[in-house]
């Protein structure tokens, strides 16, 4: 599996590469955001690690952006020290599957790239993504369909059902909920009500409740 890193902290680049080659990986790093996004299309990745802060004329959101634009779907996963809600919805929004927080422990890493693998990661923001009971969801458009019938959600309903999605499979616990669509703590019992509120939208309800836990989807 290949692996291109955007990244312009030198050590941190480097610690990244080793461990993730140590871990199986072929990994390329890149601190110039123009000399990541040329390198994409002269090889062939499996995996993008970007920084949204890097040198460059665009910054990581910027570049996958374009890349989304052109039709390049490779999985990204965003490496940033930024908390606020809004930049977590741009980096979504512009097609990456994950984010990983600065500081963070390299094991956290290979967690993240390896759950990407596993979940089979929707890359694309023009993908329709197939659920069960003959439901689909369009990412580009944060559109959930019965069949051809569209069902209307909500801002944080949508947020919450691509955070299932993308880890489809497994266990989407309160703490990642926090995270993930509120970027602060939120009482646990807020979420459930959010969540009540988007499954009863569903004529047949694919949202599997963990109790104590929390929700997960059926791959």
């Amino acid at each position: 599996m290949k692996i291109l890193i955007l990244e312009d902290e030198a050590m941190l680049a480097l610690s990244m590469q080793e461990f993730l080659e140590d871990s199986g990986y072929e990994v390329t790093c890149f601190s110039h955001s123009e000399e990541a996004y040329n390198a994409v299309y002269e090889r062939v990745y499996d995996l993008l690690l970007l920084d949204v802060k890097v040198l460059g004329e665009k910054n990581g959101f910027e570049m996958l952006e374009m890349l989304r634009k052109e039709g390049v779907n490779i999985p990204a996963i965003f490496i940033t020290s930024l908390t606020q809600i809004d930049d977590l919805s741009r980096g979504y929004e512009s097609g990456a599957c994950d984010y990983i927080r600065k500081p963070f422990d390299l094991a956290e890493l290979k967690l993240r790239v390896e759950q990407v693998v596993k979940t089979h990661c929707f890359a694309t923001v023009d993908e329709r993504i197939s659920l069960p009971y003959e439901y689909s969801y369009d990412v580009k458009n944060m559109k959930l369909s019965f069949k051809e019938e569209e069902i209307t959600l909500a801002k944080t309903e949508a947020k919450i059902l691509e955070l299932l999605i993308k880890q489809r499979g497994n266990v989407v616990s309160y703490e990642m909920f926090w995270e993930e669509v509120w970027g602060e703590w939120i009482d646990p019992t807020n979420i459930r009500v959010q969540v009540g509120g988007l499954r009863k939208k569903l004529k047949h309800d694919f949202i599997k409740n963990i109790r104590g836990v929390g929700y997960s989807i059926d791959l």
